[in-house]
């Protein structure tokens, strides 16, 4: 009878540890799944939102004041950056899919810039909508 080899599994694995020790793609990546996601959840929220700003004036003022708070604008902020930076990294992955900038020097490129990019468009889109 042949001995089967058990391999040690690790007892303790520090998620944080990982995560700090990412390149710079790897928080990109995570990042863009984590945007999808929470697009996904958000949708049926702003459906509702959007769906009852259009019923009548006196709803469209209950959204308007509800909206015009901080928090409000802190959320929409949140949503508008989650999808600027979902939608320049899903350009970024079709372009490795391509073969364009699949080398590490290129991708570790091209991620700075989608957070470059994502970050700039946020902040102007919230600057000329929230503000």
């Amino acid at each position: 009878m042949s001995e089967m080899r058990i391999r040690k599994r690790p007892k303790y694995l520090d998620l944080f540890s990982i995560m700090f020790s990412l390149p710079l793609p790897g928080h990109l990546s995570i990042l863009h799944r984590a945007s999808g996601a929470g697009l996904f959840l958000m949708l049926a929220p702003l459906l509702w939102l959007f769906q009852a700003s259009v019923t009548s004036p006196e709803s469209f003022e209950c959204f308007a004041s509800v909206a015009a708070h901080p928090v409000a604008k802190l959320l929409f902020a949140g949503l508008i950056w989650a999808f600027l930076h979902h939608f320049c990294a899903g350009v970024r992955f079709l372009f490795i899919d391509l073969d364009v900038g699949v080398d590490l020097a290129a991708a570790r490129r091209s991620a700075a810039i989608v957070f470059a990019v994502s970050l700039t468009l946020t902040a102007l889109v919230c600057w000329r909508i929230l503000l």
